[in-house]
């Protein structure tokens, strides 16, 4: 058998030479004296020879080990030279990068998908909460006490919610190792019970009584704000959409008005919310995500008429007032209410409580006397944006189309119930701001 002095000491023979370990290894010195470990073995009958490295970038004592798992996968009825081509395609086994290393190649992978904004959350997320303690650990290192030490490093801190998200990124991570050939456990797994659970779901205030309602209604368009916040506010109202949503829409998003022709028809007026925004509104990354119809009522219509004489040259129909370009503030609204009294008892989510609440109501008082009203409390959820219990995403995509004429219908009872004694839109764009109270 070679020792590690001998390896050293062979020298330039003027023509290739080899020495010969045991067990089918040697180290082959070439006329130039360059030393490489070949290893000779039998595979289908036929003598085979696989170079194992370079001398002295892999020493004796690694050789040896190369040799030895060459014989392993012989053993397992495999030819050694295929495992050693295939990992000089494959590169470094995913299990052997540290946690940092194969993460970021996962984040750079999915840059296509996701949104600017979302991109540079999840990056920072890592950065701030995982790299410091695991970045430099192995991913085959790394196993669930490891991962919920981290955890609930971030949930004593009151971070909840963030905790859940970072082990979702996590498992994807893994996932993304695995599907490359790490062959490494996941941590996240399996672990939600060993976490602190999400708190209740933010309940915002909202009121549910149609007179309180209607007093909100007149108190906001009589208020002493800009018409275009005014309008915004009862727009939100009428739709009961989600306030950012109503902040960004675009008079492109707007179809079925003819804007010359104050007496058109209006039967087929909707405001049809880009799939995009949905994903941005609500914070969605998966590939599911589809654009959100919304029948428009008579009042929604007249609503728009009116600030568009306000608007019309922005692309945004609520813009802000330093730049038509840039919508109203995302508490514009909210301010308004707060001014006006309303601060701690309605805020602009809180329509779709509104919404909600008194439509659902009204078809559990009225489902004896139209079997459409069965159906009302699925289609008041497809209004809201919401996926019903139980529907899949195909199903989804139909009953949005499916259900258009009764939800135009639930929208036009819905304004016409909160706007009973309202003023028209035009005097809001034409009343005097008066002084706050």
């Amino acid at each position: 058998m070679l020792t590690d002095k001998a390896v050293r000491a062979a020298d330039v023979r003027g023509k290739a030479y080899k020495l010969t370990d045991s067990r089918g290894l040697h180290l082959h010195v070439s006329a130039k004296g360059h030393k490489s470990w070949r290893y000779k073995y039998r595979f289908d009958k036929k003598e085979q020879l696989l170079t194992l490295g370079a001398y002295p970038e892999v020493s004796l004592a690694d050789a040896r080990e190369k040799r030895d798992e060459a014989k392993r996968i012989l053993r397992e009825g495999r030819d050694p030279r295929h495992a050693a081509r295939r990992g000089r395609l494959l590169g470094d086994s995913s299990s052997a990068k540290s946690f940092e290393v194969v993460a970021r190649e996962w984040h750079a992978l999915q840059l296509p998908r996701w949104k600017p904004v979302h991109a540079e959350d999840v990056i920072t997320s890592l950065e701030r909460d995982v790299f410091p303690h695991l970045g430099a650990m192995p991913l085959a290192e790394i196993d669930k006490p490891t991962l919920l030490s981290i955890l609930r490093r971030i949930e004593n801190r009151g971070a909840i919610e963030t905790s859940r998200r970072i082990k979702q990124r996590v498992a994807a991570v893994y996932r993304y190792a695995n599907a490359e050939g790490a062959k490494v456990e996941n941590p996240a797994v399996d672990i939600n019970d060993a976490l602190k659970p999400l708190p209740p779901s933010k309940r915002y205030p909202a009121l549910i009584t149609v007179a309180a309602i209607r007093t909100l209604m007149g108190d906001i368009d009589r208020a002493g704000a800009s018409p275009v916040n005014r309008l915004a506010a009862r727009f939100l109202a009428l739709t009961a959409q989600r306030p950012g949503m109503v902040r960004n829409i675009e008079w492109k998003d707007i179809t079925g008005v003819d804007w010359g022709d104050v007496d058109g028809d209006i039967s087929e007026s909707l405001w049809t919310v880009p799939a995009e925004k949905i994903k941005q509104e609500l914070h969605l990354r998966s590939d599911e995500a589809f654009s959100h119809p919304v029948p428009l009522s008579v009042q929604a219509v007249e609503t728009l008429r009116s600030v568009r004489w306000l608007t019309g040259r922005s692309p945004l129909v609520f813009p802000g007032a330093r730049s038509g370009l840039s919508p109203i503030s995302e508490n514009a609204i909210g301010y308004l209410y707060n001014r006006e009294g309303y601060k701690g008892r309605h805020v602009p989510h809180g329509w779709r409580s509104s919404f909600s609440t008194i439509m659902n109501e009204q078809a559990e008082r009225e489902v004896g006397t139209d079997v459409r009203l069965l159906a009302d409390r699925l289609i008041i959820d497809l209004m809201l944006a919401h996926t019903p219990k139980g529907m899949s995403a195909t199903e989804l995509r139909y009953n949005r189309a499916a259900y258009m004429a009764r939800r135009r219908e639930l929208a036009q009872r819905w304004a016409d119930i909160i706007m009973e004694g309202a003023i028209s839109a035009v005097e809001i764009v034409n009343s005097p701001r008066r002084k706050r109270r």
